[in-house]
């Protein structure tokens, strides 16, 4: 990693105080794989393919009931009720008669993996052998040999030199976000830091819900000041750095936004850094195993890991299973561990997830083909529909949320699982169809997808990675 000897600084300050205080915590494996010998059996990648096989459309190939399908196309506000026709006598005649087939558009399981034989298989075994594994917080007993070797290849992956496990990545960036105020709460210890103190966050103006809140909880804490930039402008980064008298400077920022689909700049992002001595974190949540060579994320894609201080990533997205992670540093793992409260005070993630997870990773990595075809079907779409498109998220932004959920309802008809996104999600008047491309769709999929999406909008009114564009229904 590029040296960043102030932030080392700080870091090992921090450290230095929670040991004076008896505040530095610990986590201490429990060893559930006995059988050293058979280790590596039970978390290898004992299948892989070279192309994609019948059991992955099930990633993209899914079934809701006829009422569900009903109350959505009428936009009635729904809890996930259990279905009247399922407590019925006849409901195995009704399920068959009364399913609805949809294509997913819409998820995020981008390489197919949740369906992968490997990673159900690791999941099951760990589940027989070992059951859940201890329930309690990693710090009391919930951190086993499992999420150990989880955090090593992951750290390896993201060519950083530790990581650490949270139970979501809401919770992973969250925890990052409170474990930095820390450092300037330490530094003064027994009263408020003044503003030159605090640490001074540089948001992007969209960044994901899980980073906004960890920055209101750390600003709650009186730790942080944050400065909300306009989305990807870099001069007007530089303009609030250089305006900001504080020392300690930290930019966030998704590094692939989830809503608008277009990259960080992460070359400007990276040029800011070594000019100003900065802190530089982001939330790889879409990018990883997707982007990059090996799989590594957009700092890979854009060969700036080193200079990456920080990185949160997810492991249900591309990865197919469930959990957070952070990786990072020995010393700021520490310092996370002993200060993020959304780790300290969470249950861990049980062994089989963390076993599948895994799996997950050793496959992503081994069938590389199914990077290739995530961005094969980008190709597809941006031919088909001739939007310059840079990812596999795909905005197409509609404007009102009449208009959207209009779109939504054609492409519901049409068989297709595209859901229209409103406010909050997105700001008002910005309301959208979000399409998800995946390596477990087809070219065949893709076609159909832009046909019915033809009916419904005009590709040529649409711009894209704007909050003001509109696409004309």
């Amino acid at each position: 990693m590029a040296s960043n000897t102030k932030w080392d600084q700080w870091v090992d300050e921090s450290l230095t105080k929670l040991d004076s205080l008896k505040l530095l915590r610990s986590l201490r494996p429990i060893n559930l794989q006995n059988d050293k010998a058979n280790k590596d059996a039970k978390l290898g990648a004992d299948e892989v393919f070279d192309g994609l096989r019948d059991w992955d459309r099930r990633a993209v190939e899914v079934d809701i009931s006829e009422e569900t399908f009903n109350q959505w196309l009428d936009d009635i506000p729904s809890c996930g009720d259990i279905d009247t026709y399922r407590t019925s006598a006849s409901r195995e005649v009704s399920e068959s008669r009364c399913q609805k087939k949809l294509l997913l558009f819409s998820g995020n399981d981008y390489l197919g993996l949740s369906s992968h034989p490997t990673v159900r298989k690791a999941a099951a075994k760990a589940a027989l052998e070992d059951g859940m594994g201890p329930r309690g917080s990693a710090l009391i007993c919930g951190y086993t040999d499992y999420h150990q070797s989880l955090e090593a290849k992951l750290a390896e992956l993201k060519k950083k030199k530790d990581c650490l496990l949270c139970p979501t990545g809401f919770a992973a960036n969250m925890a990052v976000m409170v474990a930095i105020g820390s450092i300037a709460s330490l530094a003064v210890s027994g009263r408020r830091p003044n503003n030159e103190e605090k640490v001074a966050v540089f948001s992007d103006s969209l960044n994901h819900a899980s980073i906004i809140d960890g920055l209101r909880l750390a600003e709650r804490l009186n730790s942080v000041m944050v400065y909300v930039y306009r989305h990807c402008d870099m001069s007007h980064l530089q303009e609030l750095i250089l305006n900001c008298t504080a020392p300690k400077k930290v930019v966030v920022t998704d590094s692939l936004f989830s809503m608008d689909g277009d990259f960080a700049p992460m070359a400007g992002l990276v040029r800011l850094r070594k000019k100003h001595d900065l802190l530089l974190v982001i939330d790889d949540a879409h990018g990883t195993f997707v982007c990059g060579k090996d799989g590594g994320g957009v700092a890979d894609e854009f060969k700036c890991e080193k200079d990456v201080d920080i990185c949160v990533g997810t492991l249900s997205k591309a990865a197919g299973c469930h959990g957070g992670f952070i990786a990072c540093s020995k010393q700021w793992k520490q310092l996370i561990m002993s200060r993020g409260r959304s780790f300290i005070f969470s249950t861990s993630m049980p062994v089989p997830v963390a076993a599948s997870a895994h799996a997950a990773v050793l496959v992503a990595q081994e069938e590389a083909w199914r990077r290739r075809a995530i961005w094969e079907r980008v190709n597809d779409f941006r031919n088909l529909t001739g939007l310059h498109i840079t990812s596999h998220i795909i905005s197409l932004v509609i404007g009102s949320e009449e208009k959207a959920l209009q779109a939504s309802r054609h492409m519901l008809i049409s068989g297709f699982h595209v859901t229209a996104i409103r406010p909050p999600t997105v700001p008002p008047n910005s309301c959208r169809l979000r399409v998800t491309l995946t390596a477990a769709h087809t070219k065949a999929d893709v076609k159909k997808l832009v046909a019915a999406l033809s009916h419904c909008l005009n590709f040529q009114d649409i711009i894209l990675h704007s909050s003001s564009s509109h696409a004309r229904l």
